[in-house]
C-alpha cells in the first residue's frame, strides 16, 4: 500500500492536484512516524567517546532500526487518517466553514480509494 500511495503522490505531483498531495504527503509521513521507535526505547551508546557522555562513534553508530510494519499496520494508519479528516470536516461544517469541510473531504476520499481492494 505504501509504495501506492508514493505512486499516486508522483502523479498528483505532476496533475498538481493540491488535495491529493496533501492527503498523501500527510499520510505517508503518518506511516513514517508510525515506524520510529518509541522514546523510552534508546539507542545502544556503550561505545561512547571519552568527550561527550553517551555519544555513538562512527557514522551511522547512532541510527536506531526502525519498525517494520505490516499491511494490515498500513491500512488502519491511512484508516485513521481518513476518520480524522472526515470528523474535522464535520466540525468545519457545523462552523459554517464550508469551503475547509469540502477540502477535508475531497483529502479524506483520496486516501478511501487507497483503502478499496484492487480490481
Amino acid at each position: 500500500m505504501r509504495d501506492n500511495l508514493r505512486d499516486a503522490l508522483k502523479t498528483a505531483l505532476k496533475s498538481r492536484d493540491r488535495s491529493a498531495i496533501s492527503a498523501l504527503r500527510s499520510a505517508l509521513a503518518a506511516i513514517d512516524n508510525a515506524e520510529a521507535i518509541p522514546v523510552d526505547q534508546s539507542v545502544d551508546t556503550t561505545a561512547g567517546n571519552e568527550h561527550v557522555a553517551g555519544a555513538a562513534l562512527g557514522v551511522g553508530a547512532a541510527e536506531a532500526r526502525r519498525r517494520t510494519l505490516t499491511e494490515a499496520d498500513v491500512r488502519s494508519i491511512v484508516e485513521n487518517e481518513v476518520r480524522e479528516r472526515t470528523g474535522a470536516a464535520e466540525d468545519y461544517e457545523r462552523l459554517g466553514r464550508a469551503e475547509q469541510a469540502g477540502q477535508l473531504r475531497a483529502e479524506a476520499a483520496v486516501l478511501r480509494r487507497h483503502l478499496e481492494p484492487a480490481d
